[in-house]
């Protein structure tokens, strides 16, 4: 991921967490490393209360719920610019891809064995 998204995100994680005065300096020279048009499409986003930048995951958009096209999947994985999502117009970026945690193997209990119905008696003719 691009030092541009990044900064994004950790404005993002300063502002939305509830900013101590000890975070404004880092918030500051975080906003100085963000370009004015992107910033600005940014404070957009988060004054409706809305994140301004969210992770893909499985091909969709985590702010909106839909499906991204191919081409700006793409684009995030070679790292070449940055994409919006065509439909809440939130930043995209991909997650850095973590571990899978090893499935736990657990030992199988016992289990009771089924009880059968029973059947009716037939009547007698």
């Amino acid at each position: 991921m691009n030092d541009l998204l990044k900064n994004l995100v950790k404005l993002q994680s300063l502002e939305f967490g509830g900013a101590r005065p000890a975070d404004r300096a880092q918030i500051a020279s975080l906003r100085e490393k963000i370009p004015s048009q992107i910033l600005g499409h940014y404070d957009r986003l988060m004054a409706r209360g809305k994140k301004g930048i969210v992770p893909v995951r499985n091909q969709v958009c985590t702010g909106c719920q839909m499906r991204l096209p191919i081409g700006v999947v793409a684009t995030l994985m070679r790292d070449e610019d940055i994409q919006l999502c065509d439909t809440c117009g939130r930043y995209l970026y991909l997650e850095e891809a973590q571990p899978e945690p090893a499935p736990e193997t657990r030992a199988k209990t016992a289990r009771k064995p089924r009880k059968r119905k029973s059947t009716p008696p037939a009547m007698a003719a």
